[in-house]
């Protein structure tokens, strides 16, 4: 499937292929490499948790799920994040952008009776996307995929799965 810039019916150069539409790479996004940077991050992930095991809510975690992992698990258009990877553990995916790695505190999704990353009640993206703390709406007008995101149905978000652990 391909979309051409208004006007055009050929098969000229022009043409962007659906996929990169809903692109939420950028340029200026890297990897978050310096260490202090993100010993910040963490503790204040790690803060927000509190002794309790404190989880973000169900909404919020689902607004996080459909910016990570899309919505394609309901029949959905919406494909994963392009810095979503694959873990070498079967079944289990974390962020490439964050630079954290492919660690079991790092998994975006665990067991319901397992804490992870997008349980944290304070969690960053480097992308800045819809759900998590430091989001940033302000460039939702050039990443398409943001703005699908933010103008989400939110009877369709609801039929996202997500594991909420209980407070305790």
């Amino acid at each position: 499937m391909s979309i051409h810039r208004k006007g055009c019916n050929c098969n000229c150069k022009s043409k962007k292929s659906f996929d990169s539409k809903f692109s939420t790479k950028r340029k200026s996004i890297k990897k978050v490499t310096n260490p202090f940077t993100k010993m910040q991050l963490y503790a204040k992930s790690l803060a927000s948790r509190r002794f309790s095991n404190r989880t973000t809510d169900k909404p919020t975690k689902q607004l996080r799920f459909l910016s990570c992992f899309g919505d394609k698990s309901i029949g959905g258009h919406l494909g994963p994040c392009e810095e979503l990877q694959s873990s070498k553990t079967e079944g289990k995916f974390y962020c490439g952008a964050c630079g954290c790695g492919d660690r079991k505190a790092t998994w975006l999704e665990a067991e319901s009776e397992h804490y992870a990353k997008l349980d944290y009640p304070t969690l960053s993206c480097p992308l800045k996307m819809p759900g998590f703390s430091d989001y940033d709406g302000s460039d939702a007008k050039d990443n398409i995929r943001k703005n699908i995101i933010e103008n989400y149905d939110p009877t369709r978000l609801v039929q996202l799965k997500v594991s909420v652990k209980a407070k305790q």
